[in-house]
């Protein structure tokens, strides 16, 4: 599934960078057929063509706007505007992708050899849709684990560009630690505080594309402006001796991936 040459790529660089600033793209990795399959897969997951047990779904707002977003719905029916697909690791297509010898390197090297996955996730956002996701880190209590995960992987699956809700960061904001014990969103005074808005950069991915991005990294996207579909996938490595501390249910067991 890697593009030529992809399997090699000299990590140096990138995990300088991913040290330093908390977040480093990779170019382009993802082989073209690849990329379509994945396309493919993902729509005929949305549309109900392809079904596997335990996915966890949730529908885009129609405003825009994230405090419109509901939750606990799950699956109600075929449709493009799913915003997140979960569990992915379930498909072998995305499995196999999730497992890809690159990543394999970027996540022995960041977290040694036995790693896990704790999420891997299609973000999605419709032709001239999508929700606003504020700054907000992926970590903290909310994550009910023994210690937060470090690293993600995210694959651009369309163009993604500015217009179209790009990813933008705060670059070095992960030294910081979370903002809160819950982790997830950032208050909106801490990043008044931070003067957030002035820092942000934002960082537009060409289609097969991936970039590293730190937990604790401050990140956020916008709306969807253009016609055409905005869906990428990110992976959330981690440690595999890492531990589920919930107590209300049983706790979670993670995939092993590597």
């Amino acid at each position: 599934m890697l593009a030529p040459g992809a399997a090699d790529l000299d990590l140096d660089g990138p995990l300088a960078r991913f040290a330093a600033e908390g977040y480093a793209p990779l170019g382009p990795v993802l082989a073209g057929d690849a990329m379509a399959a994945l396309r493919a897969r993902a729509d005929e997951i949305m549309l109900g063509r392809v079904v596997y047990p335990g996915l966890f779904f949730q529908q885009d707002t129609t405003t825009g706007r994230y405090d419109d977003l509901e939750f606990g719905k799950g699956w109600t029916g075929p449709s493009l505007n799913y915003r997140k697909i979960e569990k992915l690791e379930r498909d072998p297509l995305f499995l196999a992708w999730i497992q890809n010898p690159l990543f394999g390197r970027i996540a022995r090297a960041l977290l040694g050899e036995a790693v896990s996955i704790y999420r891997a996730v299609l973000f999605s956002k419709a032709a001239l849709g999508g929700t606003v996701l504020p700054w907000h880190q992926d970590g903290g209590r909310f994550w009910g684990l023994d210690r937060d995960p470090i690293l993600q992987i995210w694959t651009a699956l369309d163009d993604a560009p500015v217009a179209a809700g790009c990813v933008e960061v705060l670059p070095g904001s992960h030294t910081g630690g979370l903002a809160t014990p819950l982790g997830g969103l950032v208050p909106a005074p801490l990043a008044l505080a931070r003067d957030a808005e002035a820092g942000a950069v934002a960082v537009p991915a060409r289609a097969g594309e991936a970039m590293l991005i730190h937990n604790h990294l401050w990140h956020r996207s916008g709306v969807n402006g253009t016609p055409a579909p905005r869906r990428a996938f990110t992976v959330c490595y981690m440690a595999a001796e890492t531990r589920c501390l919930r107590r209300k249910r049983a706790p979670r067991s993670f995939v092993r991936v590597f």
